[in-house]
């Protein structure tokens, strides 16, 4: 039963739980459960009704990966197992052959598939899950950014200058320091480190403040680039100035456009084998916290070449999927020719379980932890992100037209599209593009997403749900950025601020993410990676050093934050048919732990510890 689609991710033998039962039962009652293959030397098999054709191939690719096989390679039991299926279920026992789940039940059903070989994990009451899923990770960079020397946490700027007066001892007089992705929202004064503060600091070394696709500099720093006073004038959307006298505040928006630096000699010094080693330990972390399935969020050449080494060497030990980095300027032929390239990729046209291509990601828009989200109201003078104009919106990089050309672009190739917009007007700017291209092309927008999309509207969740886009959010920016965000805008502009409650009251198939970014570490790193920090944000819209709940109303239930971490993010991953849940025929990822979700206190959510995790029914991490 091949099914007749042009989506690679369809185009395969497909197992859909909820149709075994009856199709087997077919089989049965006509004779061929023992022997299905006799069905097909019958004579004249194909005058027999459609039903039974597809009830004998379904049996026999189900009894070819061992769905039906009456005995286990492994059975879970005494537990409270969270399949995540249509309709929550729990039951208390599993059975898994040849990597996949056998069957789903009580104790006293599953008894009937355990063999003299079978492995039997008894629970002891521990819950078990569906392997947890990242739809949003930047593994490739993130596991190199300490490889020179580790970078402590930053909650000041103070600790950003110790830092910069720290490495301003080692490195050679003349070369540049580089400090990225200390966002501002984080820190205790709320705003950049100014040009003075790192030239004293760094009085004889260039300096590079980064934070997304803005930053601060020193006068070293301009100088190098020959930003002066009358360059400022020309690029007014870029160099910020001091209102007084009009000379470079060393203040800079999309600084990529205007800023050069050199870089950090220390970034060559790895070996490629080097970068796969930090690579492989990076992953067995997102293993070591219950994760089995992620979501590159802007993967580049050498990074997908990267996951392509691990695999053939056996080392991948995770599911991932790519969204490729595509630039969205330029000559619209050029970026076609690409997006040729990228859908004939074997790992997108017949991508492997472990490794696939499912579209690309541009970015429309800039950040709202840098003071460059494009919004529909201005952002408001704030000494916060160093803005002066009060008319200022924020930076939209990506016109409309240009949207809908990349989109339906994408779409046609059947390529999933998704673009950075954390501004509420680019999210409906996007949301725009895409029912334009859905009334060309009704058939679907390819599984196509918003990512961040942080500040929406109820205009943009309910197009969202209408098309059946997806969205990628990550709630640990609201723990760790709302204090900042509401100093700046007002509780009631963040009321669809990460709006997950709206979301999936409308149907929207949101899926938790975390940028991960840098440091290896799941509560270290930038962004923090630990799922349950993430489910304990989306249950409690808990803010770092704020006092209340951030609009509880928005907060998800115990199952909805389940889903948030499993189904919904396999349904990004187009890879709902075989992961994200617990069901006969599906692929056995899933992760123990000790505690409970459904009933324990919210606190102790994010205290949740993993206790294995599993990757097609095989070990992959045990705690000591």
């Amino acid at each position: 039963m091949r099914a007749e689609t042009t989506d690679p991710y369809q185009r395969r033998f497909q197992l859909q739980p909820s149709k075994l039962e009856p199709l087997y039962s077919a089989l049965v009652i006509n004779g061929f459960s023992n022997q299905p293959t006799q069905y097909f030397q019958r004579p004249h098999r194909d005058a027999e009704s459609p039903s039974m054709r597809l009830a004998a191939t379904t049996l026999l690719l189900l009894i070819s990966t061992g769905v039906f096989a009456q005995e286990a390679d492994l059975v879970l039991r005494g537990g409270k197992i969270v399949t995540v299926d249509a309709d929550f279920n729990i039951v208390e026992a599993m059975a898994i052959h040849n990597g996949r789940i056998l069957a789903t039940g009580t104790a006293a059903e599953i008894e009937p598939k355990i063999g003299p070989k079978t492995r039997i994990v008894e629970l002891k009451g521990r819950m078990v899950l569906p392997g947890l899923i990242d739809s949003h990770v930047h593994p490739s960079s993130a596991s190199t950014y300490e490889a020179d020397h580790e970078i402590p946490q930053m909650d000041s700027i103070a600790d950003v200058l110790e830092y910069v007066r720290g490495r301003a001892k080692v490195v050679p007089k003349g070369e540049w320091i580089h400090l990225s992705q200390v966002f501002i929202t984080r820190l205790r004064e709320q705003r950049y480190p100014t040009r003075a503060e790192l030239d004293s600091a760094a009085p004889k070394h260039p300096v590079s403040f980064r934070t997304g696709p803005d930053g601060s500099t020193n006068s070293l720093g301009l100088k190098e680039n020959n930003i002066d006073k009358s360059f400022a004038a020309m690029h007014p959307d870029n160099v910020m100035v001091d209102p007084g006298t009009g000379e470079p505040s060393g203040l800079l928006r999309q600084a990529s456009e205007v800023f050069k630096s050199r870089p950090d000699p220390s970034s060559n010094k790895l070996t490629e084998s080097d970068r796969d080693d930090r690579l492989v330990t990076l992953l067995d972390d997102y293993n070591r916290w219950g994760i089995t399935g992620i979501i590159d969020r802007n993967c580049s050449d050498s990074a997908r070449s990267q996951y392509a080494r691990l695999l053939a060497s056996d080392r991948l030990q995770i599911r991932v999927r790519l969204s490729r980095s595509l630039s969205p300027r330029g000559d619209l032929t050029e970026i076609e020719e690409r997006l040729d390239a990228i859908a004939s990729d074997p790992y997108f046209t017949e991508p492997d379980p472990r490794l696939g291509v499912i579209g690309v990601k541009v970015f429309e828009d800039g950040g709202m932890l840098t003071g460059s989200a494009y919004f529909k109201e201005p952002w408001g003078i704030s000494t916060i992100y160093g803005i002066e104009d009060s008319r200022y919106r924020g930076m939209q990089f990506i016109d409309e037209q240009r949207i809908e050309a990349l989109v339906t672009a994408c779409v046609k190739r059947n390529l999933a599209f998704t673009a950075h917009c954390q501004g509420d007007a680019a999210v409906e700017t996007l949301v725009s593009a895409y029912e334009k291209v859905n009334q060309k092309f009704p058939a679907g927008l390819a599984r196509s997403t918003l990512t961040h999309s942080s500040f929406m509207s109820e205009k943009s969740i309910e197009a969202a749900a209408k098309l059946g886009i997806g969205v990628d959010l990550q709630p640990a920016w609201l723990y760790l950025d709302a204090r900042t965000l509401v100093a700046q805008f007002g509780e009631q502009r963040l009321t669809h601020f990460i709006p997950l409650r709206s979301l999936f009251d409308a149907g929207v198939k949101a899926g938790g993410g975390s940028d991960h970014m840098q440091k290896i570490g799941s509560l270290r790193s930038v962004n923090p990676y630990n799922p349950f920090l993430g489910m304990w944000i989306a249950a409690t819209r808990t803010a770092r050093w704020y006092a209340q709940p951030l609009h509880l109303e928005q907060a998800l239930t115990r199952e909805q934050m389940i889903r948030f971490y499993t189904i919904n993010n396999a349904w990004l991953m187009r890879a709902e048919q075989e992961i994200g849940s617990l069901e006969p025929g599906k692929r056995a990822d899933f992760i123990v732990i000790e505690q409970d979700l459904l009933a324990c206190s919210d606190d102790q959510i994010r205290e949740t510890q993993v206790q294995s995790t599993w990757l097609d029914g095989k070990q992959i991490f045990e705690a000591r």
